[in-house]
């Protein structure tokens, strides 16, 4: 089998069709360059060059052999090259896990940008809960998960991205939506569609304990995991509910927000996560990205 510097060598020669100036461009000298094409030879079995004392010039075999030289050496100067953006991490590809709130709030703002300044790395996008994007990263599935609460854990390293409040869904004609300040007390006995204890646990554990503050009982008429199908059974009149600021951003028809005087500013809080010691060369530059692009507060 041929060597990639005969075939350097064959197309350098037969550019110049003269052997001086071919191994002048090779920085090497003409004896080397004429054994490295006599080998090529060879190896092929068919004579590449028709030489005089006067002249160099192409075979037939030569003049059919020189395209396919031409892209072999092309093929070996692009996989170095993209080999290389890998290792410096200007190349490859990082999955990152994601939440159905980051999904619509702040996650079409990173993909935007990392197509603009990041082209060459390609974004593997996976919506999931929280427990199957710890089970991700373990894996390997993923390189970066966006977790509402930091995994206390020496395998995995975080950075809180986003801190926002809540805000209260309610639909149309609700008479809460003309008082001139809405509190928790609003929700005392008030129909309210939860999240579920299982799908959605950072919430449903926070609102129980903002309720039980305000000493507030609602009615929990649903529990759901997402948030978006919470608004679509406020649309339909069913109860209210209370979701993360950047919830608004789904435009639901009949569907209108308010901010509760009474709840923490910013309660909710949104983290990125990454395993420790991961070797991927494209970690860094995305994750650089997202903490850059995530809005800090909302």
């Amino acid at each position: 089998m041929f060597e990639l510097s005969q075939i350097r060598c064959f197309v350098t020669a037969a550019e110049e069709l003269h052997f001086g100036r071919a191994a002048a461009r090779l920085n090497m000298t003409q004896p080397p360059l004429s054994r490295q094409i006599q080998v090529l030879e060879r190896i092929l079995g068919v004579p590449l060059f028709e030489r005089t004392s006067r002249s160099v010039k192409l075979t037939p075999a030569g003049r059919v052999f020189l395209p396919e030289a031409r892209r072999i050496v092309w093929l070996a100067e692009s996989a170095t090259l993209a080999a290389r953006k890998v290792a410096q991490g200007d190349a490859g590809r990082i999955g990152i896990g994601f939440t159905a709130v980051s999904g619509y709030s702040f996650l079409p703002q990173i993909v935007a940008q990392a197509r603009a300044r990041l082209p060459n790395i390609e974004l593997d996008l996976r919506e999931m809960v929280s427990s199957q994007q710890v089970e991700a990263l373990q894996t390997g599935l993923i390189d970066i998960g966006f977790l509402r609460q930091p995994l206390e854990r020496n395998e995995f390293e975080s950075e809180r991205v986003v801190s926002e409040g809540l805000v209260a869904a309610l639909p149309t004609g609700d008479p809460r939506l003309t008082e001139p300040e809405l509190t928790l007390k609003a929700f005392d006995g008030s129909p309210l569609i939860m999240y579920s204890r299982e799908g959605a646990s950072y919430f449903h554990n926070m609102l129980l304990s903002l309720f039980a503050e305000a000493n507030v009982t609602p009615d929990y008429v649903q529990q759901v995991t997402q948030i978006h199908s919470m608004l679509g059974l406020v649309r339909a009149g069913l109860g209210i509910a209370i979701v993360p600021r950047t919830a608004m951003s789904l435009q639901f028809s009949d569907v209108h927000y308010r901010d509760i005087a009474t709840t923490p500013a910013t309660p909710v809080e949104l983290y990125m996560v990454w395993r420790r010691g991961n070797s991927n060369p494209a970690l860094t530059p995305v994750r650089n990205l997202c903490a850059e692009v995530a809005p800090k507060t909302v």
